[in-house]
């Protein structure tokens, strides 16, 4: 395990790599800090990890972690170890000997196949294969294309694509009238109704939120149910920035939630700049301009099974559009597992476009 001064290094080798990218959004110091911290980030209760750091006359040029999440590995019945953090000078080498490390890791832990990139933080996962502009919204990963080259130099191959679309009022978007019509009828036919986030009972709405998304998420590639210590953990971090009409519920007959959808205010808009803090002035920044900002990532959105295939997507992204709406709109719906052909045709059908793919990769390393 790297030592304070060695974790310190890693964690600040991205500030230094693309301190002169436009396009790079620099995540808050204290944020990535916790996500190697136990106790901050209950995901590391159930994973084993390696951090592993590339030095070049004393200097570290390149990062790598390898972890086994063993909940995940459970749930998927196959030993798939992980990898991400990875940071790599444009040089072959370089990346074959941080690949290599991270595969022996894992290799040595058991693992047969080794999949990336991959974090600590939930559905933070992919390299950007296209669509590098505009800038990260919040929570998204970010890297320089050669990155991509590298991974399949070294033998990774695709695994799994994630697609990216976006909506933009400023640039004309309205829903679709087909669609108005449709989620009309849908909500009179199941009489289901959506509502916002009760901002005062917000325990017992994280409670809900775990049980619909451990419930309608489970058929997705690469999912594994998060603990109730993970989900409220993640629900702290959020509350300070969530906007409760962005946060919806929906609701059938006798009240029983059977979905929901969560976009975050895309709070990569006001930190872009502060270098990863917050002192001395951009606290201020932040707190100014969170109740303005007019921009989102739709995070999740969920339905229970016994109510796939009934249009009640569609009704839920129509109450989110509608509860979010201002002439400013702009929202990146990230991401889309790329097989799921119904949630492909149903964003495409409510006019949003194409706007990134994430690429995930595994390799054999047994």
């Amino acid at each position: 395990m790297l030592s304070k001064k060695e974790l310190n290094a890693f964690i600040n080798l991205p500030y230094r790599i693309y301190r002169d990218d436009p396009l790079w959004v620099e995540p808050l110091r204290s944020q990535v800090r916790a996500q190697f911290n136990h106790r901050a980030n209950p995901l590391l209760d159930h994973c084993d990890f390696q951090l592993f750091s590339l030095y070049e006359r004393g200097k570290v040029i390149g990062s790598i972690a390898a972890f086994i999440d063993l909940l995940a590995v459970d749930y998927w019945q196959a030993p798939i170890g992980l990898f991400g953090y990875y940071e790599c000078p444009p040089d072959q080498n370089a990346a074959n000997l941080l690949l290599s490390s991270a595969a022996d890791w894992l290799r040595a832990k058991g693992m047969q196949r080794m999949r990336g990139p991959w974090s600590f933080v939930s559905q933070e996962w992919g390299a950007v294969l296209d669509g590098f502009s505009p800038p990260p919204v919040v929570m998204s990963p970010y890297n320089p294309p050669f990155y991509n080259e590298q991974f399949n130099r070294f033998g990774l191959q695709k695994v799994k694509d994630l697609l990216v679309y976006y909506i933009d009022a400023r640039e004309g978007y309205s829903i679709p009238d087909r669609i108005l019509t449709l989620t009309d009828k849908v909500a009179q036919r199941y009489g289901v109704r959506v509502r916002p986030m009760d901002s005062a009972n917000f325990d017992q709405e994280v409670q809900s939120f775990i049980a619909l998304s451990n419930r309608s998420l489970a058929p997705n590639w690469g999912f594994s149910p998060v603990t109730d210590d993970e989900v409220r953990a993640m629900a702290r971090d959020m509350k300070a920035i969530l906007h409760p009409k962005a946060v919806l519920f929906a609701e059938d007959r006798e009240g029983q939630p059977i979905g929901f959808a969560i976009a975050l205010p895309d709070i990569n808009v006001l930190i872009k700049g502060l270098n990863g803090r917050l002192l001395p002035f951009g606290w201020l920044k932040l707190l100014r301009g969170l109740p303005r900002l007019n921009q989102y990532r739709m995070f999740a959105l969920g339905v229970v099974p016994e109510y796939h295939g009934k249009g009640i997507d569609s009704l839920i992204y129509r109450a989110l559009y509608e509860s979010c709406y201002n002439p400013d709109l702009r929202m990146e719906i990230n991401y889309v597992l790329e097989d799921n052909a119904p949630m492909n045709n149903a964003i495409l059908k409510l006019g949003a476009r194409p706007l990134r793919i994430y690429r995930v990769y595994e390799m054999a390393i047994s």
